[in-house]
């Protein structure tokens, strides 16, 4: 969605996930005292504070350089991921740490040779609930239309009414959400939590929605759903060392045969 209106790799939306993961391990053990409702009050919490930060970021990071040019801007975002990065070191520590993840159903699911972890089902249950409100949000409200708007033509939107800085400012809000929630799975998934995990998460986010194709929000889904069991199998079969050489010549492979992504549409432009 940032991409899709600011023409922007947000190289400091990792960060930001690394950050909410932080937040949790120390406000989670507090929150358990009071039970799930607890813990479910504390996962809101930080994601109306990473809302926050993300806010703090588009408008000083980003709105004062968005007629500049793109190298700009990917500088700024990139500064903004170092700047949040080194917050959560000096904060936290540089060690890794480790979230509670006994906070979170545990358990297997078995049908014949497979098990999956409950985690594991209410993660995917999560992804596919929150891309279907997603989709209705950014189809059937005004909004959301808004938004479709300002990805196409600035201009031509602006003239029609939308405010420009209002709207970015949703897209951000958005973002920081679903990305506080993502790093509060992420810890709970792999428990030890490193300071500094939050570019290599972004930049993979940024390659599975090139997979699936910029601008469909399905498809950055299915691209993350691809990725994913690239590194797993990978790794499995082949050597946890090669996992991110594989999946980027999974990625060069899609740019030369496929460049707008699997769901991704061509767009002409008339000149």
């Amino acid at each position: 969605m940032v991409y899709g209106i600011l023409k922007l790799i947000n190289f400091a939306h990792g960060d930001i996930v690394t950050l909410s993961a932080f937040l949790a391990i120390t406000l989670l053990p507090f929150a358990a005292m009071f039970g799930s409702i607890g813990v479910l009050i504390t996962v809101i919490a930080v994601m109306l504070f990473i809302s926050i930060v993300a806010i703090i970021l588009e408008r000083f990071a980003y709105r004062p350089l968005r007629s500049a040019p793109r190298l700009s801007l990917i500088v700024s975002a990139l500064g903004a991921g170092m700047v949040i990065q080194n917050a959560v070191m000096l904060v936290w520590g540089a060690n890794p740490r480790v979230f509670p993840a006994e906070l979170f159903p545990a358990g297997v699911v078995t049908i014949g040779t497979l098990s999956v972890s409950y985690l594991s089902l209410i993660i995917l249950a999560l992804n596919i609930v929150l891309m279907g409100l997603l989709l209705i949000f950014i189809n059937k409200t005004r909004v959301g239309i808004a938004i479709r708007a300002l990805s196409i033509d600035y201009e031509t939107a602006e003239l029609m009414g939308v405010n420009v800085n209002h709207t970015i400012t949703i897209v951000f809000i958005i973002g920081g959400a679903i990305g506080a929630l993502g790093g509060m799975l992420i810890g709970a998934s792999y428990v030890t939590v490193p300071f500094n995990m939050g570019f290599d998460y972004g930049l993979k986010a940024f390659i599975a929605a090139i997979l699936g194709g910029i601008g469909s929000i399905p498809g950055a889904m299915f691209g993350g759903l691809l990725l994913g069991l690239t590194f797993t199998f990978c790794s499995g079969y082949i050597s946890s060392t090669w996992a991110n050489a594989v999946t980027f010549i999974v990625l060069i492979i899609m740019l030369i045969f496929r460049p707008n992504g699997l769901f991704g549409q061509s767009l002409v432009q008339k000149v």
